[in-house]
């Protein structure tokens, strides 16, 4: 790869791993840190770099363990911070990085700091460390502030003491009410929090993938929000101009943390998730001393549309390369519908309803599609466990298996995030498909996972080997990566609307050129482009000859990489 040994992270394909859902060991049904270990070679084989790992510390797991009670333990159903060791030890043996979660927007309620504020007095130290105030009205029965949970309902509880002591006093969760928010304007959560990163860094973890990352600091006026005048933001569901998302002060933490990383060899790296209003305000937190990356949510926002892509890569690119820092791209992740769903056709519309086959078959040609032309991208891609296996989101879960607070709370309303968490298949015709060794598995795989599983794909021309040749040639490729990058004219209209678009990685004297077709037709290539095809996301692609000369053609929704 282009790129030094010490910044790997700038190209680097990193892997996803939600810890409960990826292979359990002990047959609870649970997976776990050893069952990550077993299946190192796996990754190792498909052809990534790192691998990024969900939450796994101590927790009632009431959010999927981002509800933590102790960031420097391991939940024991998991493993122990001994497996935490032998799986960085076996990973780096395997060349491999290993990124894990820190969670520093809120704790669990179950937390120590937390229970002291629950035995304490207001003015304590204890008090200090979450964001705590008076409530409105007479008796200080309104909440502070109109301030909404991303989990529906209102962002401020009621502070009830251990005792059962009512107090005047209401404190902020824009999540769930078991994740108080800590207040990042109190120098002991930040110390400590620095703390806890050291921990981690000594143990061998090469960087942190950091929840929430543009939420730490509020606006300490506590403003109201005029919820009627701010269209909602589409994946959080929340008004993305808020005064609890992307103030400024947070940069200043963002700072202290980049110093600490920088003084380890190699440094330490950090990934924000990173939900900015416009791609100038995301480019913000790459600043050269602050995060080497964040998620770039408009990008995965652009759907299957040509014109969106294009305008969400050019801007991501023109404002990363303000910085100096490489994008991040990204098309899933445990918080989303699978792309093999949710492009599907009609999808957009109607997001919880179950695609038909023939619907499913699109949406999984268009993912195909959708990631070969990110893998071609300038900077580094995140995968999300599964969809290597080209798996589908579960839509059709029954509510008494559901675990998501976002379904609770919302009563049903929302579906939540539990069908892209479903157990991933890895053998065999029954449940839980070689995910641990007995039936059981925490949420429940449908009869399909049997098709899907990575044995029923080892062989012919399945997603799972699509992937493996994708991310093979992208290695052999010196233009991919990070790097230079130029648009290409295919001339590719559909009734007067963008529907193909190319570009040219142009930084060897092997250029690669990616053209991808959204449209339900196929797209000839103009001759210059080349026809020596390296990487197809599917079978219908042809080298057919004319009175120009002979030139590729595209089947619909297909997306190539040639040599031009």
């Amino acid at each position: 790869m282009p790129s030094g040994a010490n910044q790997w992270w700038r190209d680097a394909v990193i892997y996803q791993v939600y810890p409960r859902s990826f292979a359990d060991s002990d047959g609870d049904g649970l997976g776990d840190i050893p069952g990550i270990v077993s299946r190192l070679d796996y990754l190792q084989n498909l052809g990534v770099d790192a691998v990024w790992i969900s939450p796994f510390y101590e927790s009632p797991l009431l959010d999927g363990g981002y509800d933590v009670t102790d960031y420097r333990m391991v939940d024991s159903r998991l493993g122990s911070v001994n497996d935490i060791e032998e799986l960085i030890t076996s990973a780096h043996d395997r060349g491999m990085k290993v990124f894990m979660d820190i969670v520093p927007n809120h704790t669990s309620s179950s937390h120590a700091w937390f229970q002291e504020v629950l035995h304490s007095e207001p003015g304590s130290a204890a008090w200090d460390r979450y964001v705590i105030r008076e409530g409105k009205g007479e008796n200080n029965e309104l909440p502070p502030t109109n301030w909404q949970s991303v989990f529906h309902g209102d962002a401020w509880s009621p502070l009830v003491l251990a005792n059962g002591e009512k107090t005047k006093y209401w404190y902020l969760h824009i999540f769930d009410s078991s994740q108080p928010d800590v207040n990042w304007e109190n120098q002991e959560v930040r110390a400590e929090f620095l703390d806890i990163l050291r921990f981690w860094f000594d143990l061998g973890i090469d960087g942190f993938r950091i929840d929430v990352a543009h939420g730490l600091i509020k606006d300490q006026s506590f403003p109201d929000v005029d919820y009627d005048s701010i269209p909602e933001q589409e994946l959080l569901g929340d008004p993305i101009f808020s005064p609890f998302w992307d103030q400024d002060g947070v940069h200043e933490v963002y700072r202290e943390w980049r110093k600490l990383a920088d003084t380890y060899e190699p440094p330490r790296v950090f990934c924000g998730e990173t939900w900015a209003p416009t791609p100038e305000r995301l480019a913000l937190y790459q600043r050269p001393d602050e995060l080497h990356t964040s998620f770039n949510f408009d990008y995965l926002r652009a759907g299957f549309d040509a014109a969106k892509l294009q305008e969400s890569v050019d801007s991501t690119l023109i404002n990363h390369k303000k910085v100096g820092a490489p994008a991040t791209w990204v098309l899933s992740n445990h918080d989303i519908v699978r792309h093999a769903t949710r492009l599907a056709p009609g999808q957009s519309e109607h997001p919880t309803a179950q695609p038909t086959p023939d619907a499913a078959n699109h949406g999984l040609a268009r993912a195909r599609a959708a990631t070969l032309f990110t893998l071609g991208l300038p900077g580094s891609t995140y995968l999300y466990q599964g969809e290597e296996l080209g798996l589908p989101e579960v839509l059709d879960l029954p509510g008494d298996a559901r675990q998501d607070p976002l379904w609770f709370r919302s009563k049903g309303k929302e579906i939540g995030r539990d069908g892209c968490r479903v157990p991933i298949p890895w053998s065999g015709d029954i449940p839980s498909y070689g995910f641990g060794p007995g039936e059981q598995s925490w949420l429940p795989q449908p009869e399909l996972w049997a098709s899907l599983s990575v044995q029923a794909q080892e062989s012919d021309d399945t997603t799972l080997n699509f992937y493996r040749s994708a991310l093979a040639r992208r290695r052999q490729e010196p233009s991919t990566g990070d790097g230079d990058f130029e648009w290409r004219d295919p001339s590719g209209e559909d009734d007067g609307v963008l529907k193909v678009i190319a570009y040219r990685r142009p930084d060897s004297k092997l250029p690669l050129t990616c053209v991808l077709n959204t449209s339900e037709r196929n797209f000839s290539l103009p001759v210059d482009f080349g026809t020596e095809l390296l990487q197809a996301s599917g079978p219908e692609v042809a080298l057919v000859d004319s009175d120009d000369g002979e030139h590729l053609v595209l089947g619909p929704e297909t997306c190539i990489w040639i040599r031009g």
